[in-house]
């Protein structure tokens, strides 16, 4: 099914830089846009690896409204609702997952046109949005638990970190002798510091192989 890359990636957390916050019914609700939404999707499945199909979208109020009541610039417009439901499709390797998320939108235009566009985008957003936190924190499960622990700066993942480990290994490998491996240890640990821990642990054990190795050598000589 999903590649490990991509399970790290759905298992990490959920950035609280990308969280915009909105009022409704008196209390603060946390929330990501709908780009963003897209945007993981496509880093994570790969642009070519989902779909998005609108499988419903289900007018359900249209009334005669005051836009500014009150004010200077009251007018007469028009006040839209709609319920849609989306259907998202993750091509895994062999395997086809499916999941489906319901939605509703509300507009509010001067012009009815424009009000129901409004409406019609807000509800697929709403509904494409709630079918994709199914797969995980990236996209915005973390909001749904109270205490937010899994609100947190997203640690490296082993898909961003991949090219840096493979580096760090050649490099460790490269090192002819006790010295040149002390000094590379110490020129590259911020880098270390930086991998996941199990991709850490790798390496110094593997460095302290290659110590071991040569001091090995050194008692045969």
């Amino acid at each position: 099914m999903f590649t490990e890359d991509q399970l790290d990636h759905l298992n990490n957390t959920l950035d609280p830089n990308v969280l915009k916050e909105r009022t409704q019914g008196g209390q603060k609700l946390s929330y990501i846009e709908a780009w963003h939404a897209i945007a993981e999707a496509n880093r994570i499945f790969g642009f070519d690896a989902w779909d998005r199909e609108t499988v419903e979208m289900r007018l359900v109020s249209e009334r005669d409204t005051i836009i500014g009541k009150g004010r200077q610039y009251e007018k007469p417009g028009f006040a839209v609702s709609y319920i849609a439901k989306v259907k998202i499709t993750v091509r895994a390797g062999d395997t086809i997952v499916m999941r489906e998320g319901t939605g509703s939108g509300h507009g509010i235009d001067a012009s009815v046109g424009q009000a129901h566009e409004s409406a019609c985008k807000e509800a697929e957003s709403d509904a494409m949005k709630r079918a994709l936190v199914s797969f995980g924190n990236p996209f915005g499960l973390a909001v749904y638990d109270k205490t937010k622990a899994n609100v947190a700066i997203p640690r490296e993942t082993k898909a961003n970190s991949r090219g840096l480990y493979s580096a760090l290994q050649a490099g460790l490998r490269s090192q002819r002798s006790p010295e040149a491996l002390k000094k590379w240890a110490r020129e590259n640990a911020d880098d270390i510091r930086t991998l996941p821990a199990d991709w850490q642990e790798d390496i110094r054990t593997e460095y302290q192989a290659e110590l071991d190795g040569h001091a090995a050598l050194a008692e045969t000589d």
